[in-house]
């Protein structure tokens, strides 16, 4: 039989409380004789499995004599173990959540692809867009006409950067320019913890980083360009 260091038990005491289990009632030179422990160190380890309920004794002629409890007592201990780090784990399991967020990164491709990354847009309190792209509207006409109106109901601002001055007169935004040699294809939304990197072209795609780490960053470099860029 193995020993039981697994439910919580030191070595000298799993090898007593089995000792107990083949002896039956003993006295401390027989758990001795039985586990080759110093009988000093016996009478130490009956002491703390007494303690933990898993060891009983009586006294004939003066003498102790040992008797193991029901093994069912080992699983109550384990049980009184986890009542007791039930609430510990529950409070470490809310800080986890907290501090440690999952970071996910996601490839969107398509039109209907390029719908699903913006209308997850419309949950955040404010979108930033880095490099606005006319190709935009190419890509999925008459959609931005429904998107900024839904935009605007649920008062969701944008800010914008943009190098073509075609990008005019958008509902609840702000817009700067940077010059037009800057203009490229490509596009950044940062909102909330994720950064969508889209490129606008005939077979479009985005790739989706949640992480408030790199939204954290990608947001500092908007704020650096928006200063310089001109209304």
């Amino acid at each position: 039989m193995s020993n039981l260091t697994s439910a919580g038990l030191t070595e000298n005491e799993s090898k007593v409380y089995l000792a107990l289990i083949d002896l039956g009632p003993a006295l401390a030179g027989q758990i001795s004789r039985k586990t080759g422990m110093h009988r000093r160190t016996v009478y130490d380890t009956t002491e703390m499995l007494i303690e933990k309920g898993l060891v009983g004794y009586i006294l004939k002629n003066n003498r102790r004599l040992f008797q193991a409890s029901n093994p069912e007592r080992i699983l109550d201990i384990i049980k009184e173990k986890e009542n007791l780090l039930e609430p510990l784990i529950k409070q470490l399991g809310e800080k986890f959540v907290m501090t440690k967020e999952k970071e996910e990164t996601n490839f969107y491709k398509g039109k209907e692809g390029l719908k699903t990354v913006f209308e997850e847009q419309l949950s955040a309190k404010e979108i930033l867009i880095l490099g606005a792209s006319p190709l935009a509207y190419e890509v999925l006409q008459f959609y931005f006409k429904w998107y900024d109106k839904t935009r605007k109901e649920k008062k969701i601002r944008a800010r914008i950067i943009a190098s073509d001055r075609k990008i005019s007169r958008i509902p609840l935004a702000e817009i700067r320019y940077l010059p037009e040699k800057y203009s490229n294809p490509v596009s950044v939304n940062i909102y909330g913890d994720k950064v969508a990197i889209i490129l606008w072209a005939s077979s479009p795609y985005a790739i989706v980083i949640k992480s408030s780490e790199v939204a954290k960053g990608y947001r500092n470099y908007f704020e650096l360009l928006w200063r310089i860029a001109r209304e």
